[in-house]
């Protein structure tokens, strides 16, 4: 069975920092890219950031460039989302998924989905 897992959102003050994590399970890690998407109230689910399993290669949106880092392999087939400085507008239901290229290419389409983790930015 396929999973991914989502973890560590939760409440931060503007300008705080948070680390999400996606646990994935049940598919050949090492052939996929993993991506976080994330969804505000009220708005359309945007593309946050990927990064390919098979060569490391990474991709940010531009509104999270220099903020936020993607990484993966303290633990066995999970990554991470480093988020710092965050703000307000990063308020947001985050998910990762999971494709054969980055999954911001394939945007609703993309192979598999975790559950999402919400990220409350306070001022």
């Amino acid at each position: 069975e396929v999973q991914l897992q989502a973890s560590g959102g939760g409440l931060v003050q503007a300008g705080g920092s948070l680390r999400l994590s996606c646990a994935a399970s049940g598919f050949t890690f090492d052939d996929y890219a993993i991506g976080w998407f994330r969804q505000a109230p009220g708005k359309e689910r945007e593309g946050v950031s990927c990064i390919s399993s098979v060569d490391g290669s990474t991709y940010y949106t531009h509104s999270v460039k220099g903020r936020f880092t993607i990484s993966s392999g303290n633990a066995k087939n999970t990554v991470y989302l480093q988020m710092n400085s965050l703000k307000l507008e990063d308020t947001a239901v985050y998910y990762c998924a999971a494709d054969t290229v980055c999954p911001l290419l394939r945007g609703p389409k993309a192979h598999y989905w975790g559950q999402g983790t919400l990220v409350t930015v306070s001022s």
